[in-house]
């Protein structure tokens, strides 16, 4: 059995990193999936996903402070739209994920959640899930 999903996440900052583990573990719960795989995937270009820590908030502020520090906003592009950074830092994030389910959870460990991260906000962003039994 195999289902697809999508979801909107709003985003309100130039960049940041929204926790989406409920939203994915509640249609993952929903899909009736027992035992298989979450393909979590993002289908914009300045915009990404992954998983990391969820307990201290701290840790995302890092990743966030990190990437504007290695990759800035303004360093020459030659991008039209003006949102290169946005682009490199997508990019070196990735677009999509993919989770183990077991028995109907994800399988995570104790300290990590499934963040959804925007470089070029605030937008209305989609998620894509492909729930697969197996």
């Amino acid at each position: 059995m195999n289902k697809t999903y999508t979801f909107n996440v709003k985003t309100r900052q130039t960049t940041e990193m929204q926790d989406i583990t409920k939203q994915v573990q509640d249609l993952v719960r929903s899909s009736k999936v027992d035992n298989g795989l979450c393909v979590v995937f993002i289908p914009h270009t300045t915009a990404g996903v992954t998983i990391n820590e969820n307990a201290d908030p701290d840790v995302v502020r890092d990743i966030l402070m990190e990437m504007n520090k290695v990759i800035p906003f303004s360093d020459g592009y030659h991008h039209m739209e003006g949102n290169s950074a946005a682009h490199i830092k997508s990019s070196l994030m990735g677009f999509s994920e993919t989770i183990i389910i077991e028995n109907g959870r994800l399988l995570l460990g104790t300290w990590q959640g499934i963040y959804l991260t925007e470089f070029d906000g605030p937008r209305v962003r989609k998620v894509h899930l492909k729930v697969m039994e197996g």
